[in-house]
């Protein structure tokens, strides 16, 4: 007999928070064949997806065939200044969270789950309260080394704590430290099956020039300006070093760094113009790009740091400056420590200090190496499989207090 479980997943908002959900979903999926292939009682989950609209979870539940249910949320902007958070935005989004919140209420009665996993980002707070408030155990996971607000509201009422590093604990009190447990943050299993070759051919980049190490540079789906003005600034000098695959972003309105960068790489020499290449999104060419890159540059969000750190990479920080928390420079300093990364603080960045630090980097081959051998000793590679296991047992728990109770 197969048992029905019932799993409904939320978080996202960014990247940051909708991939290790995903990395989740699947890790449970396979969990669930496994278990099946081993044991006397075979269990079949069943998933729902909780987020917002225009959120980058949405088009990830449903490229995974996951059932998404979208739901109102707000979002609160904070700032240095109490009095900005005065506007309208966050006026308007006071109106939608309680909203968002009466939607989950029915979504949830309606989907009656086992267990709930939450990832973080105020579109998670909506669903996971409502899911603690009507007896659901929630599982809440912290990509960041710093507690974020959102998971901060939705742990005072979780049944298990799941943290990505062993420091974050210290935030917590007393009492929910009794139920946290340091999993590491999941990511994307096809990161780890990249082929150089393949992203060399499509970056375009001639094989005369295979012998330079290869900087991958992002900033996010919207990108960084800052990070992309400062490269801008100093193409012509640092193409003599290295290739560069740049993930510039699409920005809000019709100004789009991208056609700065290709006008500026189109007044290059030839033989360094084709030593670069840049695009708005690296989409499925991401493992690929991984594999080929010796260097990684960008922001110090969860998402990335953890990639590097799995898959050994060097890599050179910009941390981006906080309103709230400070969670990006905690993020990139637990690399630093260590050896496997370097930083520049946003307020010094510019071309001449951008060119500086990676030309030093990208000059030492050997030093890229011991980098990236340090950055992997803090991967934890079997997080997906790991946080799979809370959620599987307390689902297992959700149902069998269903049965008690029917």
């Amino acid at each position: 007999m197969t048992m029905k479980i019932r799993i409904m997943i939320t978080g996202g908002g960014t990247g940051g928070h909708a991939m290790p959900a995903i990395a989740t979903i699947k890790a449970i999926k396979e969990l669930a064949e496994s278990d099946s292939q081993n044991a006397e009682t075979e269990w079949a989950p069943e998933f729902l997806y909780v987020g917002s609209e225009n959120g980058v979870e949405k088009r990830l539940a449903e490229e995974m065939g996951v059932e998404f249910r979208a739901i109102k949320t707000g979002k609160l902007r904070r700032a240095s200044n109490p009095l900005k958070m005065i506007n309208a935005a966050n006026i308007k989004d006071m109106f939608r969270a309680p909203a968002g919140f009466f939607e989950a209420i029915g979504i949830v009665k309606n989907f009656a789950p086992d267990a709930l996993l939450s990832t973080g980002g105020y579109v998670s707070v909506p669903a996971s309260l409502a899911a603690s408030l009507l007896g659901v155990p929630v599982i809440a996971h912290e990509q960041t080394v710093q507690i974020g607000l959102a998971n901060k509201m939705i742990m005072a009422r979780a049944a298990q704590i799941a943290l990505s590093f062993p420091e974050s604990a210290d935030e917590l009190p007393p009492r929910l430290k009794k139920v946290a447990v340091t999993t590491g943050n999941p990511v994307r299993e096809a990161i780890f099956h990249g082929d150089p070759q393949t992203a060399q051919a499509w970056a375009g980049f001639d094989s005369a020039d295979s012998s330079l190490p290869t900087v991958y540079v992002t900033g996010g789906a919207q990108g960084s300006r800052m990070i992309n003005i400062a490269f801008k600034d100093c193409l012509d000098e640092l193409l003599k070093y290295c290739r560069i695959i740049h993930q510039c972003g699409k920005q809000p309105g019709d100004s789009q760094d991208i056609d700065a960068l290709k006008t500026e790489a189109f007044s290059l020499p030839k033989e360094l113009a084709r030593r670069y290449f840049v695009t708005e999104f690296v989409r499925d060419e991401i493992a690929d790009v991984f594999a080929l890159a010796d260097l990684v540059v960008g922001r110090s969000g969860a998402g990335t740091v953890t990639e590097v750190c799995a898959l050994g990479k060097a890599s050179l920080f910009i941390p981006l400056v906080p309103t709230g928390g400070d969670e990006q420079r905690r993020n990139a300093n637990r690399l630093v420590k260590i050896g496997a990364a370097r930083t520049i603080e946003q307020s010094e960045l510019n071309g001449t200090t951008l060119l500086s630090a990676v030309k030093e980097l990208v000059s030492d081959p050997a030093l890229l190496i011991r980098m990236g051998e340090s950055a992997k000793t803090l991967a934890r590679p079997n997080a997906s499989s790991d946080l799979a296991r809370l959620v599987k047992d307390a689902a297992k728990k959700g149902e069998d207090r269903t049965c008690a109770a029917s």
